[in-house]
């Protein structure tokens, strides 16, 4: 089987985003201009999948309030990856990131149907069936 290169992830994983793979509650505002915007949980899952390593989540803030929260992935030696990072706009601050345990896939109750669709679009970009994952029953 050929090695993933990162290139190849991104380029995968961005050219699989929509509305139907953002944040539920927040889809009215996706744009394919923005194409990122609330893309950042589940991008951060798949990424998880296919590289492994931490999942971090940082508080967005606007005017000193949490506002939200924002999801990307640490790998070995300390390198951060995050693929949805141009979402925000100036107003928009992160903070640090902490590490979030991955719950298991038969506990997901929120965006497991974005997830679903995000992993299988990936994984048919990248001429994979399976992946990482599968065997602890999350969806091919």
């Amino acid at each position: 089987m050929t090695p993933l290169l990162l290139s190849d992830i991104e380029r995968a994983v961005r050219g699989s985003w929509s509305a139907e793979t953002c944040t539920p509650e927040y889809r009215s505002r996706w744009t394919e201009a923005n194409p990122a915007r609330d893309q950042c949980g589940v991008t951060a899952m798949v990424v998880n999948d296919l590289l492994g390593g931490e999942l971090l989540r940082g508080e967005v803030h606007v005017g000193g309030k949490r506002v939200d929260y924002h999801w990307w992935n640490r790998l070995g030696l300390g390198v951060e990856i995050d693929l949805t990072r141009e979402q925000f706009g100036p107003e928009e601050h992160i903070t640090d990131g902490v590490v979030v345990p991955r719950p298991p896939f038969a506990e997901w109750r929120r965006l497991h149907d974005e997830y679903t669709l995000l992993r299988t679009r990936v994984l048919h970009r990248l001429g994979r069936r399976d992946g990482p994952g599968a065997e602890e029953g999350r969806p091919a």
